[in-house]
């Protein structure tokens, strides 16, 4: 064949074959055009349905989506300057749940007082024969062994309703990588639905923080001034505690002075009962204009001696008191065999101060420190009942006995219609490097604890608290369980700051004495007041005071 030759074909053919090159052709400029639109709308803010997931799945595929960023924290915040810390690799700090029971009438056990005691093994036994027999509670965790001093961290997550030692010694060491620690993003719900002692600390650098000036109350004890005693740094006063399911208020001094008007307040217990004391009269002065109206009754500016003391408001005819009674139960003396005196601790009477409390509005009862020192650890030929002086009981079961004298004591004697009964809880301490009797120190602590994987557990006398409020109580208590909130505060105690150094050589010395249980004022029991403040809106008790 000539190639020469062009092959020949009929008109009609050549414009078919035109037409059909050209319609297909417009149709795929139509459909790119189309394409590009809805690609464009998936971009915008609104909503194609049914579309938009097929084109975003397209985009998926033919775009590089970038990295997502890591967590961003507040580089306000100063690096913790502990002398111990250690570094960790992204830490999880997302908190925990700590169930706290609420303890209302209608929800104990049956209706009259039973005398029940937790043996060292974690087992409740009969005390008195014939009630409740055979109830056991099987807890490993009630033993003597959770009061121990403990020398290294722990190294779980923090469990809810586990102990640990009171006066754990472990060594603290850094928690954290950045700033802030990572916190759930959880709706915010009503206070009066939600656990308020289940949550973080946030920091605060506005005038919302501290309730009251550091220096400006003259009604602090000069141990816990630590402003005053030339503390160089003030973080330790602009930290709010945040609960993770709820928005709590504030505590407005003149509301709370409002519903105790011609009532009376009064704080029985330890030392640590006389700090939150003296922060709530420091908060309820602050918020008048007229403080020379608040004073205390006998005129005294010294609180550490164990007493009476009472704050009178003079414009809204109340108090707000301090009975000193570390133990609840009577410290007595017992003549032994070879007629020495013996001290002793009667588990079975009350002190003999609830004449002066017995007659309050509210009563805020707290005791547990002092059941740490070593003559209460050590139990020998010290615990006392009727005639008996054991030659060894455990510290628990005398706890838990002594507490049973307190609960029928105030089923006995106190209105539940008059009176409303709360427990503040057992408020941790941080001594490094060995207890508060042996050198243990707390200073250079400026930061909170961030992880809760170095909190400690659930102190085992918190736990029998519980008990004897679900089990053995009439009288409904509002329980303050602050146990865990206070374990984050490494950073809140006086220290070496308990006064003031004349010389170098006694703030040296200072060192090895450091005050690692009590708190500086302002600062941690200012946060206690505002949780019992909201406590009691919580319980409803506002309208009834």
């Amino acid at each position: 064949m000539d190639s020469s030759k062009k092959l020949s074909f009929p008109d009609q053919f050549l414009s078919a074959r035109r037409r059909n090159i050209l319609s297909r052709f417009c149709l795929g400029i139509s459909a790119s055009l189309v394409l590009l639109t809805l690609l464009s709308l998936t971009n915008s803010s609104f909503n194609v349905p049914f579309v938009s997931p097929l084109l975003q799945g397209f985009k998926n595929s033919n775009l590089k989506n970038p990295p997502s960023p890591s967590p961003q924290f507040n580089s306000s915040e100063s690096s913790s300057s502990s002398s111990n810390q250690v570094e960790e690799k992204k830490p999880e700090v997302v908190p925990v749940p700590v169930p706290v029971p609420t303890f209302k009438s209608g929800q104990t056990g049956d209706s009259g007082p039973k005398n029940t005691s937790l043996s060292g093994e974690g087992e409740v036994s009969s005390v008195e024969s014939g009630q409740r027999s055979g109830v056991t509670v099987k807890d490993s965790s009630l033993s003597e062994d959770d009061d121990k001093v403990s020398s290294r961290n722990d190294q779980n997550t923090l469990q809810a309703n586990v102990t640990i030692s009171v006066d754990n010694s472990s060594t603290l060491v850094s928690d954290r990588v950045d700033k802030v620690p990572v916190v759930a993003d959880r709706s915010r719900g009503s206070y009066e639905d939600c656990d308020i002692y289940d949550g973080n600390w946030v920091r605060v650098d506005d005038e919302t923080m501290p309730y009251y000036p550091p220096g400006s109350c003259p009604y602090t004890d000069r141990d816990f001034n630590c402003h005053a005693n030339k503390r160089p740094d003030d973080g330790y006063v602009k930290w709010k505690w945040q609960p993770n399911g709820c928005d709590i208020p504030r505590l407005n001094g003149t509301d709370f002075l409002e519903k105790l008007r011609g009532k009376k307040l009064v704080f029985v217990g330890d030392s640590l009962n006389r700090n939150m004391w003296e922060s709530l009269v420091c908060i309820l002065r602050h918020s008048l204009k007229d403080k020379k109206r608040v004073y205390e009754i006998s005129g005294r500016r010294e609180f550490k001696k164990r007493g009476f003391y009472a704050f009178r408001f003079e414009d809204y005819n109340c108090t707000v008191d301090f009975v000193g009674s570390p133990f609840f139960v009577r410290e007595s003396s017992f003549r032994g065999v070879n007629g020495t005196a013996l001290e002793t601790l009667r588990l079975d009477l009350m002190d003999k101060t609830t004449s002066m409390y017995r007659d309050a509005d509210i009563l805020v009862f707290n005791t547990g420190h002092w059941w740490t020192h070593d003559k209460t650890k050590l139990g020998e030929n010290y615990y006392q009942e009727g005639n008996i002086v054991y030659p060894r009981l455990k510290v628990l079961e005398a706890y838990k006995r002594a507490l049973t004298t307190w609960a029928k004591w105030v089923d006995k004697n106190i209105d539940r219609n008059q009176t409303h009964v709360v427990f503040r809880g057992y408020s941790e301490t941080h001594f490094r490097g060995g207890p508060w009797n042996s050198g243990g120190q707390c200073h250079n602590e400026t930061e909170p604890i961030y992880n809760t994987r170095y909190l400690k557990k659930y102190p085992s006398k918190m736990r029998a608290l519980e008990y004897i409020l679900r089990d053995t109580m009439k009288t409904p208590v509002i329980y303050m369980n602050i146990s865990r909130l206070t374990d984050f505060r490494k950073d809140g105690h006086p220290s070496i700051y308990r006064t003031v150094y004349r010389t170098e050589r006694e703030k040296r010395e200072a060192v090895s004495h450091q005050d690692c249980s009590h708190w500086c004022l302002p600062g941690v029991p200012d946060t206690w007041n505002q949780l019992l403040y909201v406590s009691l809106l919580k319980a409803g008790l506002a309208s009834k005071w």
